[in-house]
């Protein structure tokens, strides 16, 4: 290699080899705050708010097994879970706020009996005693005794008035024969849009489709499956339209909703009515829905969340315990989204529908 001139002079071979050695240990180091700053630091200055964030009751959910497909390191499905565990895990990966809900419990909170009752309300008192004992860090979507309205009535006045919860969790269906767009359920969301509301959708695998001869496990189709029968059950019955003070969160980067909307958009019925709930179109009432990234930061549903969702729709969630965090948030160095995005994604947005949790 000849020398190299410059106007302040020349560079030798080895002069450049120690420039290119420096650059290139430069470029690592760069390249590894990076990667640093996206897994374990939010974009935020004021960390991450996680909105799927699950809490595991004691006597609520005893015993109860992974479910077939269920990831092995997922905390073994949320046995030896603890407040102190999940604070370490919030720590670790820059998260200040937990929106706690119950989950995968649809047999015990929605068996349509007082025992279902009692399940639900001793989930949310413990749930609350979590946000009482760390108000800063912990948030709290009580659960309500889904089908029996009566119940739900009931546990809706509690959570928001005695429990000051921040939302209702409920799953994408009842357990039983209904979705939550169904009329029975008129009264909850009357009552959640007086209210101004926040509800967040779990999903659960219905009866129809937990035993199917299909060689997979549950959880590795009929959530995200169910997550869109949830949806269109909202969309056909014009909950958004009939109810606009509700704002409902969805998981997963939407299941698949997002990749079949315009299927949805194209078979959506129009008669007079089911043209009433759309004035917009179909499209204008699905991205109405919020959407978390938890276990689906992946790049192939965040590709077709992101071209669907509106920006400020997009909130960070985990589904920790039952997920490992990092399942989340290792994908997110590889996604190519700007510093701006994560901002978004990691507080800002839900700072908009959570304001308490402002910094």
């Amino acid at each position: 290699m000849q020398d190299l001139k410059f106007p302040c002079g020349s560079l030798n071979r080895r002069d450049v080899l120690k420039v290119l050695g420096a650059a290139g240990a430069m470029a690592a180091a760069a390249k590894s705050e990076l990667f640093g700053q996206f897994i374990n630091k939010s974009a935020s200055k004021a960390g991450r708010i996680d909105v799927h964030h699950h809490h595991v009751p004691p006597g609520v959910m005893p015993g109860v097994p992974a479910p077939a497909g269920a990831n092995p390191a997922a905390n073994t499905f949320g046995r030896g879970w603890t407040p102190e565990r999940t604070l370490e895990q919030m720590d670790k990966y820059d998260i200040s706020v937990a929106v706690l809900s119950m989950t995968q419990m649809g047999d015990v909170l929605y068996d349509n009996t007082q025992k279902g009752r009692d399940a639900v309300r001793k989930g949310n008192d413990y749930g609350a005693s979590l946000m009482a004992k760390w108000p800063k860090r912990f948030g709290l979507f009580t659960g309500v005794p889904l089908p029996d309205i009566d119940g739900v009535m009931k546990e809706l006045r509690y959570g928001f008035e005695t429990l000051k919860a921040d939302g209702i969790g409920i799953y994408t269906n009842d357990n039983q024969t209904h979705w939550p767009g169904d009329p029975y359920f008129d009264p909850m969301w009357e009552e959640l849009n007086r209210r101004n509301a926040i509800v967040y959708m779990h999903p659960l695998a219905p009866p129809c489709c937990t035993k199917l001869n299909d060689s997979v496990s549950t959880a590795m189709n009929e959530f995200d499956f169910d997550i869109t029968r949830g949806c269109t059950s909202i969309l056909a019955n014009g909950i958004f339209h009939r109810f606009p003070n509700v704002k409902v969160i969805i998981p997963h980067s939407g299941g698949t909703m997002p990749m079949i909307a315009g299927r949805i958009q194209d078979r959506y019925p129009m008669d007079a009515k089911h043209k009433e709930y759309i004035p917009n179109g179909v499209i204008a009432e699905l991205q109405k829905f919020y959407f978390d990234i938890a276990h689906a930061s992946f790049p192939w549903p965040m590709a077709a969340m992101t071209k669907f969702a509106k920006p400020d729709h997009i909130l960070f969630g985990t589904d920790y315990p039952f997920e490992p965090i990092e399942s989340t948030v290792n994908q997110i160095p590889g996604l190519g989204f700007s510093p701006e995005f994560w901002k978004a994604v990691d507080r800002d947005n839900a700072e908009k529908i959570l304001p308490r949790f402002k910094a």
